[in-house]
């Protein structure tokens, strides 16, 4: 596995805190690996058959097949484990950012707007389904500030997606974007070359900088409701070498003209809303595109591209690990959604792209059966051009 890419900003370990992430990673491996696969097991085996004897048919969706699981003390361990997990990595982050908070601020403030810009709102409202639970267990959620120019949730996060993913999105947590980039973009629309790109919901940029990247003649920009994450991000960019115009606003209803950008993209913002806030968000991309120009939403699968089984385990991340709006997204008909703003049905795409994009862009060098088989899945996309 790689190691994360080790920028001016991402917070150091000490060889405890290394030892207590080294730890999480272990045990979600465990997890994965060693308990999640007896679900499916206790299913098949056991409560599947006693669903049929009680009801004379086979479970339909994943609401009845969890009200079979509800009863197998193995599926309560396997979650019970899931969420300990969850809420184990965050601390063993929040120590490390803890420890370096002030530093870590000195150093975005030294290195502040030397190439693009940060932009916060003191007036600004969070929406009150970002306020309203801590999502993904994050204590404090993106958005929470305990002190002056803070910006530890953006560091958490940063450290955090890496220990969580164990590395899986390459060293720079880019995969997403590197991957629409790469894999989509240039390989479907080489001719395509946007001057004006928004990255929304932005968190750390993350899926932002391969923009940058790949359209060195643009102008990048990138939005989201949350302050200490965008300080992170733009101290971030800046360390990194990268111009990114970063500011803080809420992607229903942004300040920007009419036909402002050629290129408004998303990465997992999606599943983070609630559908009415979905509606607006494509709403809003369609007023911020210029004629021609393209929306792309990167997100995981729907429920409708899995079977029964496999939505019961993905929702369990609604149901017990404060994924509130996971579900009703991936129940949603995205293309509609698209439609109903403005776009036209023949011009919205759904599709899946291959992932693991960092990969490539490490070993160039290699054959096209080992770039296959770097690729560990897929990305699921909603496109449209207006």
């Amino acid at each position: 596995m790689e190691s994360q890419f080790q920028h001016a900003m991402l917070p150091k370990t000490t060889h405890d805190e290394q030892a207590r992430q080294n730890f999480v990673q272990s045990m979600k491996m465990h997890i994965f690996k060693n308990i999640a696969p007896r679900n499916k097991e206790i299913y098949e085996k056991v409560a599947k058959p006693r669903f049929e004897r009680e009801h004379q048919r086979s479970p339909e969706n994943r609401y009845e097949i969890r009200s079979a699981m509800e009863k197998e003390p193995h599926y309560h361990w396997w979650g019970a484990f899931q969420r300990l997990n969850q809420e184990m990595m965050w601390d063993s982050v929040m120590i490390s950012v803890d420890r370096q908070l002030p530093d870590l601020i000195k150093r975005a403030k030294d290195q502040s707007n030397q190439l693009g810009t940060l932009t916060l709102d003191p007036d600004f409202q969070l929406p009150t389904h970002q306020t309203a639970v801590d999502i993904h267990c994050m204590p404090g959620g993106y958005h929470s500030e305990f002190t002056e120019n803070d910006l530890a949730a953006g560091a958490i996060y940063d450290r955090g997606t890496y220990v969580y993913g164990i590395g899986w999105l390459g060293p720079h947590n880019d995969d997403m974007g590197l991957s629409i980039v790469h894999n989509y973009l240039q390989t479907e629309f080489p001719d395509f070359q946007p001057r004006k790109i928004l990255d929304l919901g932005c968190a750390v940029g993350h899926s932002t900088l391969p923009y940058v990247d790949a359209y060195p003649n643009a102008e990048v920009y990138a939005i989201d409701v949350a302050a200490p994450m965008l300080r992170y991000a733009h101290a971030r960019a800046e360390a990194m070498g990268k111009r990114v115009h970063f500011s803080q606003q809420n992607a229903e209803h942004t300040k920007f003209a009419d036909g402002s950008f050629d290129l408004v993209v998303s990465h997992i913002l999606l599943h983070e809303i609630p559908l009415p806030a979905i509606r607006r968000v494509m709403q809003e991309c369609y007023r911020l595109l210029a004629p021609g120009g393209m929306m792309i939403h990167a997100e995981a699968p729907l429920y409708r591209h899995m079977d029964a089984y496999t939505a019961f385990i993905y929702d369990w991340q609604t149901a017990n690990n404060n994924e509130p709006f996971w579900s009703a997204m991936r129940d949603s008909d995205l293309t509609a959604l698209a439609t109903e703003a403005g776009f036209s049905s023949d011009q919205v795409i759904e599709k899946f792209i291959p992932n693991g994009a960092w990969k490539e862009k490490l070993t160039t060098t290699h054959s096209s059966q080992e770039k296959e088989s770097s690729q560990r899945g897929t990305w699921f996309v909603l496109a449209a051009t207006k």
